[in-house]
């Protein structure tokens, strides 16, 4: 890493890291404590001590910095263990949810930047009433923007360096109300009681509240630190300490130096308490809006350079990278947005939509900090570690105060946000630094497979999990499409393509090649994973990936191969049927042929050829059923046909059916038909099925040696179907997959399909 790297520039795996300027102090510290106090201590803490009496305050007091110190510590944590570019907070949640959640908080967190300027400005300009009670104030807002964007202008470093004189103001103003309260004679109202009715505590909760919410100031300088793992958590947590000391000395000396009825009903209380009164009360107040508007000034342009690093904004607005230039056009966006807020003229509600947009963001840095840990990815190694639980409690916190503060509001924001992250989806590039979300389904994977391993597999529980081979995806489209059609989403699909030869000599990158099968599953809307293999020979490379395909209790239990263009290819499949239901697997052999375009008012024909149910019949139906469960077959209509050698089998078989098909809750129809002794076999099932959609026809198990002469009968049977499947039911549940225990299968009622086409 070079010292000579751009100074504000967003980490990114092609770009290098870079370093600012500021330190601890003049970097996270100064903004983040100026920001928390500010002015709801000098115009509200009074109303608030009022209100609910000094106990109650204590304990809002403790309450909001609990929630406000668990986001530090959660915020210093994602700090301490990766660099933290431009961006602050998004740069956080992007580079761990991923950008579209990073974008759908972003945006947000932008524009309340820049709104927090025109609040500070109009705050500011109403309180200069106190001493001109004629200042116009949209004006004198306008003046404050234009000077606060000018100071911003000169740089972070200078601005933030004007704010030490601030620190002073502050630090006075509160040694004169100290002063004032031990010193002075106390302030009690004209009339010994306050205007109007009590408020509740959850209200003058949720009005304290914003007065602890200034850490984000600090964040989102962090493009512009020397070293941000080290000023974030130091800066951070220090300041929020800092400010839960002044915030338990404040109300005890409020408490002390008036009554309840002036606390209540003078905002500018302090300046009868203060020793010297307005002379050092109201610098302070002026110079903490003054510097909580420079600080969002500062912020809200790196937050828009870092969206517009990452392309979710035009490029062209991230301005120069240069070491030490200010990021000019966000800076200029942010003044303009700024001014035109002013002539919203009331913006309380837009304060209230602003403050849950930043208790958004804090919610969500928690709920990075915890799913980080939970993940349990190995690259989560803080050097400030958190419990998962307390971040966890920080989040809910956070999203908690939201619904207490304004319900319709927090409902806007999160409407805003999940609007944004739904538009972002469908837009952003693929991430290639990788984010949680991954390892939190890793996680979640690795649980559910060691609860699944303490399960007994069972008939019931069985689902085809099917392991499809192919020689090129893009030619075998239509086996790849049935094949996930059988699964109707309830297994695992993976398509092989199976590459014959040795590894070193073929010409294949087989990493590349799988992204490639996937890539093409998923634009032709496919769900399923693609795998590259590379064997000897066809026959060992079938049984080798069966038998490694899938997971501790997810492995593939179906086998589905294509019709080969070569006999021996065929004979090669015939001879894996053995092994492969020693393993337990079944085999369906598919010819397919392409598929026309489904109508929604076409009537799908599924032809299902049974001769039983002790071997092949149940996993037929089981497919059959699967199949019509598919969106493109919901029409499709499953017809059962059987042949029989004479009118006693013919009743036999239809009673039996009659009584199955209404257990096994499965639609279908029955067709049992007597051969004719002039109509063989073979032509009587052409003309049955020679316009089905799809035929189900049963596989035996050839003995060794009989694997050409089966071949060749199966070559002319699947001569006379469009697409046909032949199924060998290897699974472990032989004749239970479909059948109920209480229904006996007659051993009249099987014919010779039950042992095979």
């Amino acid at each position: 890493m070079s010292a000579t790297k751009p100074a504000n520039t967003l980490i990114n795996p092609k770009r290098g890291l870079s370093a600012g300027k500021l330190g601890t102090f003049l970097g996270v510290f100064t903004p983040t404590i100026l920001t928390i106090l500010g002015v709801i201590m000098y115009l509200r803490f009074g109303w608030v001590v009022g209100q609910v009496g000094l106990l109650k305050t204590l304990l809002i007091v403790l309450l909001a910095n609990l929630i406000t110190l668990l986001t530090s510590l959660s915020l210093s944590a994602i700090a301490t263990n990766s660099h933290v570019g431009v961006g602050g907070a998004y740069y956080m949640i992007s580079r761990s949810l991923g950008l579209e959640i990073g974008g759908a908080i972003g945006f947000p967190l932008f524009f309340s930047q820049a709104l927090s300027v025109t609040l500070y400005a109009f705050g500011l300009a109403e309180s200069l009433k106190f001493v001109w009670p004629g200042v116009p104030v949209s004006a004198a807002a306008f003046v404050i923007i234009a000077l606060v964007a000018l100071l911003s202008s000169r740089g972070a470093t200078f601005a933030l360096r004007t704010q030490i004189p601030v620190m002073v103001l502050i630090g006075l103003s509160l040694l004169a109300l100290a002063a004032g309260t031990i010193w002075g004679p106390g302030v009690e109202s004209a009339t010994g009681e306050a205007v109007g009715k009590k408020a509740g505590f959850w209200l003058v909760f949720a009005v304290f509240f914003p007065a602890v919410t200034g850490i984000m100031a600090g964040l989102s300088m962090s493009g512009d630190l020397a070293d941000p793992r080290r000023s974030i958590p130091r800066g951070s947590v220090a300041a929020t300490l800092a400010g839960l000391l002044v915030y338990l000395i404040v109300p005890v000396l409020l408490f002390c130096g008036a009554d309840a009825a002036s606390l209540t009903d003078d905002p500018l209380i302090w300046n009868r308490i203060a020793l010297l009164g307005p002379w050092l009360v109201l610098p302070g107040l002026w110079g903490a809006i003054f510097s909580s508007a420079v600080g969002s000034m500062l912020g809200a342009p790196r937050t828009l350079q870092a969206l517009a690093l990452d392309r979710l904004v035009p490029r062209w607005l991230a301005g120069s990278e240069k070491a030490g230039e200010e990021p000019r056009m966000g800076m200029i966006i942010t003044l303009i947005l700024s001014l035109l807020a002013v002539f919203l003229g009331d913006l309380n509600t837009v304060a209230t939509v602003a403050t849950m947009f930043f208790l958004s963001v804090y919610g969500t840095v928690n709920l990075v900090a915890a799913l980080e840990h939970l993940s349990g990815n190995p690259s989560w190694r803080p050097t400030l570690n958190i419990h998962w639980t307390l971040s966890l409690l920080g989040g809910f916190g956070c999203f908690g105060v939201m619904l207490l503060i304004h319900w319709p509001a927090t409902i806007f924001a999160m409407a805003v946000e999940l609007a944004l992250w739904l538009l972002l989806k469908r837009r952003v590039r693929k991430d290639s630094w990788g984010d949680v979300r991954r390892d939190l389904y890793e996680a979640l994977i690795r649980w559910a497979l060691v609860k699944l391993n303490d399960r007994p597999m069972t008939a019931r529980n069985w689902r085809p999990h099917i392991l499809v081979f192919v020689s090129k995806i893009e030619k075998r489209l239509d086996l790849a499409r049935f094949g996930a059609w059988f699964a109707e989403n309830r297994g695992v699909v993976s398509i092989c393509e199976l590459y014959h030869g040795d590894i070193l000599d073929l010409d294949v990158d087989t990493m590349e090649r799988q992204k490639k099968i996937n890539a093409v599953l998923k634009m032709e809307g496919v769900i399923a994973f693609g795998e590259v293999n590379i064997v000897q020979n066809v026959e060992r490379g079938i049984l080798a990936v069966a038998q490694s395909n899938g997971i501790a209790g997810m492995q593939s239990n179906t086998v589905l191969v294509g019709w080969p263009d070569d006999r021996e290819r065929l004979i090669n499949f015939l001879r894996v049927v053995r092994p492969l239901e020693r393993l337990n697997k079944s085999l369906i052999i598919g010819k397919t042929n392409p598929l026309e375009s489904f109508r929604e008012d076409l009537v799908q024909d599924i032809h299902v050829w049974w001769g039983g149910l002790k071997r092949n019949g149940d996993l037929l139906l089981l497919i059959a059923y699967l199949l019509t469960r598919n969106p493109d077959w919901r029409n499709a209509r499953i017809r059962i046909l059987s042949i029989a050698s004479n009118e006693h089998m013919k009743g036999q078989t239809e009673r039996f059916l009659a009584k199955l098909i209404p257990e096994i809750r499965i639609k279908a129809e029955v067709d049992v038909t007597v051969r004719d002794d002039e109509e063989s076999i073979l032509e009587l099932m052409h003309r049955e099925s020679a316009d089905a959609d799809v035929v189900l026809l049963g596989l035996a198990s050839p003995k060794e040696g009989d694997e050409e002469s089966y071949a060749e009968r199966l070559t002319e049977l699947a001569a006379g179907f469009k697409n046909c499947f032949f199924v060998h039911n290897g699974s472990l549940f032989l004749g239970d997959l479909v059948t109920p225990e209480k229904v006996e299968v007659p051993d009249d009622a099987q014919t010779a399909d039950d042992k095979g086409a």
